[in-house]
């Protein structure tokens, strides 16, 4: 069984969480907390798949390397780097965030969504423009 579908996957479930949090945020821009609620509670669950889909094809699969060769090289590390460690913040925003909303605290939460809202952003749309460059753009390298 081939698991070259995975990466798609992953990148339609980060602009799935891209659209839904603009949704999100458009939402509480309208004053609908219950509609805000429910797209960010989307976006969250649709990148925790995201998570668990993209840990499970790396340990099935193992290292895909980046085939492109001079300044892309360097533009895509540079790329993936801000993505990989804006992408460990995400998680611990997330958990704040939640608490701080179900907690009743809606200043606390508001000022760290200011935060968050954008850094989650990039990590959605970076985590779709490295799929494109690794696996359309250039021919990924499968490491043993």
């Amino acid at each position: 069984m081939t698991l070259a579908w995975m990466p798609a996957l992953n990148a339609v479930l980060n602009t799935l969480s891209a659209i839904l949090l603009v949704l999100g945020f458009r939402a509480i821009k309208r004053g609908d907390r219950t509609l805000h609620k429910r797209y960010m509670l989307s976006a969250l669950a649709s990148s925790i798949l995201f998570l668990a889909c993209y840990l499970t094809y790396h340990a099935l699969v193992g290292v895909v390397k980046f085939g492109g060769q001079g300044w892309v090289r360097g533009a895509y590390f540079t790329l993936l780097i801000t993505h990989t460690f804006l992408a460990a913040a995400v998680p611990a925003f997330a958990v704040y965030l939640l608490i701080m909303a179900f907690g009743g605290k809606f200043d606390k939460h508001k000022k760290a969504a200011k935060w968050a809202f954008p850094i989650w952003m990039y990590v959605s749309i970076t985590g779709v423009v490295i799929y494109v460059m690794l696996f359309h753009i250039y021919t990924p390298v499968y490491a043993p």
